[in-house]
């Protein structure tokens, strides 16, 4: 089997740039274990043609409220953006961003307060930062931004939230008062139509660099090197 022009996403390319633990593997330009997970994965996907089903209730927020995130910060930004349909790839990797337009934008939906305040005053996230450089690079723009709203949470997604609740309560029914106290503190923790829409984004400049951008094709070389030598001694053992 040929993997000499398997790309790798985007959204997995910090995986690549991770070092090993070790100052012996690293000198010796050996794959990171986190790398090489990820690569496993890969290779089951590419040789027997089964994903990994990884979803969680913060993904499927996420996937529900693109569009509702896209019109928040059209309003915000006061331009007419629209969801891009287009998934680009180059020699080496692939890569579908959610805006493109002057600039890239990449929308993440928060799954709560919790998770978005912290946002304002953490370091960017090395996933989304090598993400977006896939994507300053396949659409050839210089500037990338990564937005975080806080939307409210899909009606279904939160009626499954206060199911749950209701079981780890153990009450006899839904109509019990104390649970009917705790359903309402976790309606205020997903519906937030009360607060001000510019104070629900965080807007992240991200810049291209060009120097990661240079070292994608040999980090995606020994990637690919790497699944060849896995299918080799597959076939052997």
């Amino acid at each position: 089997m040929d993997f000499s022009k398997v790309l790798v996403r985007s959204s997995a390319l910090h995986v690549l740039f991770t070092e090993p633990q070790s100052k012996a593997e690293k000198d010796a330009g050996e794959l990171s274990k986190t790398a090489k997970a990820y690569l496993n994965d890969m290779y089951i996907e590419e040789v027997w043609g089964i994903e990994r089903d990884i979803t969680t209730k913060e993904m499927d927020k996420g996937t529900e409220c693109e569009d509702e995130a896209i019109s928040m910060i059209s309003f915000l930004d006061d331009k007419p953006y629209i969801k891009n349909t287009e998934r680009k790839e180059n020699l080496w990797i692939t890569g579908h961003a959610d805006v493109v337009e002057e600039a890239v934008h990449d929308v993440k939906c928060s799954w709560s307060p919790w998770t978005f305040i912290p946002k304002l005053t953490e370091p960017i996230d090395k996933t989304y930062f090598y993400q977006l450089q896939g994507y300053m690079w396949l659409w050839g723009k210089q500037t990338g931004y990564l937005r975080y709203c806080l939307v409210n949470t899909p009606y279904m997604i939160l009626q499954n939230e206060l199911r749950k609740l209701l079981f780890s309560m153990n009450v006899a029914t839904d109509l019990n008062p104390e649970y009917m106290e705790a359903a309402r503190n976790l309606k205020k923790q997903h519906v937030f139509d009360h607060i001000p829409i510019d104070q629900r984004s965080i807007k992240i400049k991200v810049d291209r660099d060009q120097k990661i951008l240079e070292q994608i094709p040999a980090k995606v070389d020994k990637a690919r090197e790497y699944l060849a030598y896995l299918h080799s001694i597959h076939m052997i053992k």
